[in-house]
């Protein structure tokens, strides 16, 4: 599918892809003399995180979360524990108010699992959040993938892959009834001489659905924007199906323009078989960037970062990500895909989904070590923004979640050295757009629309 030169000449668009937690896609980089993760259990280090994003002009921080473990790996959690590899991990919305607190345009996307929530309260919770952000929440909608999660919620394990799915299209249909619904137009009044709100205008959401049962009335008045921006991240026929019936942003992760280009593609033609224009969600994908004042001045830098990456850590999160043991396995044995109720995905990321790359365990570890699975874009800003570029024009996506390696150094080079050389060449935003975190990503309203992107009340 071949989108029109318009949309390649679009602005590229940042998120910063970071976790309430040690270590996030780096594992073994919280021991750099200059990373500050070990502040992550305190505000202050988010507080100037957040400040430093919203001078780069991103659009927002992508929050991603774990409810489990690591413990594929050998077997246990031992591994992800002594290299903290996403654990410990702490509860990523409580850091959203205070970060809105210090900014005025930053958005918030939040990774929240449906699978063990009532809709009710993560209705609330969200529309809370709106109203705290002025309007600057988004929902990244999981329905998470590890064992060790589902035993801590009092499950066996995990449901099948697909049956994650039609759960997550039952929810959906109930906690959007919720901010769009149970309050109609007009609803509030706040008179001061008469009534807060019409209770005539004001009504109970019914829900009874082959896994959901509710019957509630929205506890919240509407917000900003009623529906959080909905993000979504699956890549199977059953996540591309989903995200097409209610995405607005996506989420993608791959070694190689060669491995994204296509899951891209079918995104695009499942909006289109959905009856939506291809364009209507935004497509971000996984990187991250090592920035030098020359491209040998980086290599240089890039180099010190891998000689802190913890290959145990790594491969411990390797393992979680696609239900697989690699504790044992030759480091020099190709990876082959298996199928499984974990982020398939993350595993046809090495196997199947680039059949002109054969990958080693090794070699897996070593990409994993920094960045997680995505690319990691090294060199000047004049290098790096000619990457961006062209990774972008290959892969049809409109912007990238960018992981860091050192925190927050990995930020303070991208700000400072890769956003001027991008504007430089109208590649980047020089001011953010006014409204709501939807406002600003398409301009066309504050208001989900049903089956689409977003509009006016």
């Amino acid at each position: 599918m071949v989108r029109p030169l318009s949309r390649m000449t679009r602005p590229l668009r940042f998120n910063a892809f970071a976790m309430h937690a040690l270590t996030h896609q780096s594992p073994g980089l919280w021991r750099h003399a200059r990373d500050r993760s070990r502040e992550f259990a305190r505000l202050p280090l988010w507080l100037d995180l957040a400040r430093l994003w919203e001078r780069g002009l991103f659009d927002g921080v992508f929050l991603a979360d774990v409810l489990g473990p690591y413990d594929v790996f050998g077997g246990d959690a031992r591994a992800a524990i002594r290299s903290g590899a996403q654990v410990p991990a702490h509860d990523p919305m409580l850091l959203v108010p205070a970060m809105a607190s210090v900014t005025t345009h930053l958005g918030f996307g939040v990774t929240a699992s449906l699978s063990y929530e009532p809709p009710f309260l993560m209705a609330r919770r969200f529309s809370t959040l709106d109203h705290l952000t002025d309007g600057r929440i988004g929902w990244n909608i999981v329905t998470s993938y590890l064992d060790s999660a589902a035993r801590a919620m009092g499950l066996a394990a995990q449901r099948p892959h697909d049956d994650r799915y039609a759960l997550a299209e039952d929810y959906m249909q109930a906690v959007t009834g919720l901010w769009e619904r149970s309050w109609q137009p007009g609803a509030v009044l706040a008179d001061r001489s008469g009534a807060y709100a019409d209770p005539d205008r004001v009504r109970v959401i019914r829900h009874h659905g082959p896994s959901v049962t509710m019957e509630a009335l929205h506890l919240c008045a509407p917000s900003p924007q009623r529906t959080p921006v909905l993000y979504q991240a699956g890549s199977s026929p059953a996540g591309l199906a989903f995200a097409a019936r209610h995405a607005e942003c996506v989420f993608v992760s791959g070694p190689s323009a060669a491995v994204l280009a296509p899951r891209v593609a079918r995104l695009r033609a499942a909006l289109a078989a959905a009856g939506r224009d291809p364009s209507a969600v935004q497509v971000f994908a996984l990187a991250t960037i090592v920035l030098g004042g020359s491209d040998a001045e980086a290599a240089d830098k890039l180099a010190d970062y891998r000689r802190h990456v913890d290959p145990e850590g790594a491969l411990a999160l390797l393992s979680g990500w696609t239900g697989v043991d690699f504790a044992g396995a030759p480091l020099d044995g190709k990876v082959r895909f298996v199928e499984n109720d974990s982020g398939r995905a993350a595993l046809e990321n090495f196997t199947r989904a680039d059949p002109g790359r054969d990958w080693s365990v090794r070699e897996v570890a070593d990409h994993v070590g920094i960045g997680g699975a995505g690319p990691v874009f090294c060199g000047s800003a004049a290098t790096v923004a000619d990457a961006l570029r062209d990774f972008r024009d290959a892969t049809d996506i409109d912007g990238f979640n960018l992981a860091y390696a050192v925190l927050p150094e990995s930020f303070t080079d991208i700000v400072d050295l890769l956003v001027p050389e991008l504007q430089a060449r109208g590649l980047y935003k020089t001011a953010y757009a006014p409204g709501t975190l939807r406002e600003k990503l398409f301009g066309d309203g504050p208001y989900r629309k049903p089956g689409g992107r977003s509009g006016a009340a």
